[in-house]
């Protein structure tokens, strides 16, 4: 009997229903029993960081340059190619600029456009060949022919060395052409329609999102305000019962004003995609009414600063499921951040997650809201056609955006997918040194989540429907990579935490 019972146990735990008890303490084994999984992972962490197209952090990967007095990279034996910029495209690019390495000394630069109709044009039919353009910055001082310039594993190496350890992805795209709002929207809805939302030109039209514009229910807007109204997958969450929380660095009051919750010059509420929606906004910017109710429902409504998400890792009360966005100087969005000042951030978050109790059930995901304009080489499938003649222009003026949308009552100005972009999974079950090749988007994140925690779908034409799977990246049977500590400075293993 106590053999039968211990056999149930390991079973148990093999097709993930309890976490390891080595790894977990009570509360986060009575979380996992309650919160019963399709896979081992027991706890996902999204980090989604700010504007970067595959090409300009992964073109050139696995080469990096390694001159002197920068931080290295050597590729482990047997590391697989990706889709990346190869010679043709360097000594023959169809733009009128080559793509042309940037160094470390290099890692601020100016913001290039990355509008929704200004990425259209520079895809240019699928030739990809008007970046310069429309989409690289032209300011005083900016660097000429900006948008294809890249980085390579001698400034953003930590991500090429969790790439050998872990497992990346070539082929996973911005679910639409467009800015940070809508990759943020789609994230966690797969939707940028909302019904009955007002025309604002260049902004909203047709009732969808197409550029930056500021969630109605939050202190701090100013602009041109929305409120979406479809499901987000914290609805979904929490009719499951599943604890979760989107963790924002810059997200604390400063004050209050007759109620009304003060935010700092760095707070931007298109930062926090919950706010959009009147089931998950906090639009005073309250905090927890404890630690323990991190995740759970409470006057935070589960909307966070960074500060909650480490009080729930000490107190081993982690959500099952948290977004992690950067504080905004350290997010890499290009003229307010750098990829070192991210580089720090991600690898003094992961080194963290790493040596936390949770790590032996863990997933981190790494990816990113848009392209910022910058240069990619692959044209990207067009699964949601727009018609839209004032908007849309990825075809010319015959063809918009892929052929006429003929479903009966499709939403328009939706063109996507959009620019491919990096996406990394760091977890004890990610394949090895693994590229994977398989067309995924942002809402492949959505669907994980619903599909390990069970939860449905979004529904009213939410992307999810049609999103790849990423499990590809996953390995639930074979070799176990160990931690990967990296300095936070270099980005080289070896390192700690500062």
């Amino acid at each position: 009997m106590r053999r039968f019972f211990a056999m149930a146990l390991m079973l148990m735990f093999v097709f993930g229903t309890i976490p390891s008890p080595m790894f977990a303490g009570q509360d986060d084994l009575a979380t996992a029993v309650n919160a019963q999984t399709t896979t081992p992972i027991k706890y996902l962490v999204v980090i989604f960081d700010e504007n970067i197209s595959f090409d300009h952090y992964f073109g050139s990967y696995p080469v990096a340059t390694n001159p002197p007095g920068e931080p290295s990279f050597t590729p482990a034996a047997g590391t697989p190619a990706v889709n990346g910029i190869n010679g043709t495209l360097t000594s023959q690019n169809p733009n009128s600029a080559a793509p042309f390495r940037l160094d470390p000394s290099q890692a601020s630069t100016c913001d290039n456009d990355n509008h929704y109709t200004a990425e259209q044009q520079a895809y240019d039919s699928g030739l990809l060949d008007q970046f310069v353009q429309f989409t690289s910055a032209t300011g005083t001082g900016c660097t000429p022919n900006l948008a294809m310039g890249y980085y390579d594993g001698n400034t953003v190496t930590a991500l090429w060395n969790y790439a050998q350890r872990f497992a990346m992805s070539d082929t996973f795209f911005a679910t639409e052409f467009g800015t940070t709002v809508m990759g943020h929207l789609n994230l966690i809805s797969g939707q940028t329609h909302a019904d009955g939302a007002a025309t604002v030109k260049g902004m909203i039209v047709n009732g969808s999102v197409i550029a930056n514009v500021d969630p109605t229910l939050d202190d701090c807007s100013s602009g041109t305000e929305i409120t979406m109204t479809s499901k987000n997958v914290g609805d979904l969450l929490n009719t499951a019962n599943i604890t979760w929380g989107w963790f924002y660095g810059d997200f604390t009051a400063t004050g209050y004003v007759n109620g009304v919750a003060q935010c700092s010059s760095e707070y931007d509420g298109h930062y926090d995609p919950f706010l959009y929606y009147a089931s998950t906004s906090n639009p005073h910017h309250l905090q927890p009414t404890s630690t323990a109710m991190i995740g759970k429902q409470d006057q935070a409504n589960h909307q966070y600063d960074l500060t909650a998400f480490w009080n729930a890792v000490a107190a081993g009360n982690l959500p099952s499921v948290s977004f992690v966005k950067p504080p905004h100087i350290d997010n890499g969005h290009p003229s307010d951040s750098t990829p070192l000042l991210e580089q720090g951030f991600l690898v003094n978050t992961i080194n963290q997650l790493q040596q936390s109790r949770y790590w032996r059930n863990m997933a981190i995901i790494v990816t990113y809201d848009d392209s910022d304009g910058w240069y990619d080489h692959v044209m990207p499938p067009i699964v949601s056609q727009s018609n839209d003649p004032l908007n849309d222009a990825l075809g010319g003026s015959a063809v918009l955006c892929g052929v006429a949308n003929t479903t009966a009552g499709a939403y328009e100005d939706r063109c996507g997918y959009g620019p491919r972009l990096p996406f990394l999974v760091i977890s004890p079950y990610s394949n090895i040194n693994y590229v994977d090749h398989a067309t995924t988007d942002q809402t492949s994140i959505l669907r994980f989540i619903e599909d390990n925690w069970n939860l449905g779908r979004i529904g009213d034409q939410s992307f999810d429907a049609q999103a790849g799977s990423i499990l590809g990246l996953f390995n639930f049977s074979g070799e176990r990579p160990t931690t990967l500590i990296l300095d936070p400075n270099t980005g080289e293993p070896g390192g700690g935490t500062d």
